[in-house]
């Protein structure tokens, strides 16, 4: 158990910032899944802007590494462009 005043409250922001961490990450691994479900090229070519704001959000933030975000990106922009009309 904390025995600081400072250690108690950095507890309290770290378990409010993974929740808020563990959130985006659900929605953006969601957003993932639905862009490569997707077989229509119009849908898809919506989704993507939005998927990859996404991604680059998570990166900035340090809740998936840049590195990861970058390929993720590639590869489903590699998808969007391959899914024939």
């Amino acid at each position: 158990m904390a025995n600081h005043k400072s250690a108690i409250k950095r507890i309290r922001s770290n378990n409010a910032k993974r929740l808020q961490n563990r959130y985006y990450a659900k929605t953006t691994r969601n957003a993932v899944k639905k862009l490569r479900g997707t077989t229509s090229k119009k849908e898809a070519a919506e989704l993507l802007p939005k998927v990859v704001a996404l991604l680059d959000k998570l990166a900035k933030k340090s809740v998936i590494h840049k590195n990861k975000a970058s390929n993720l990106k590639s590869k489903l922009t590699k998808r969007v462009n391959s899914i024939a009309k």
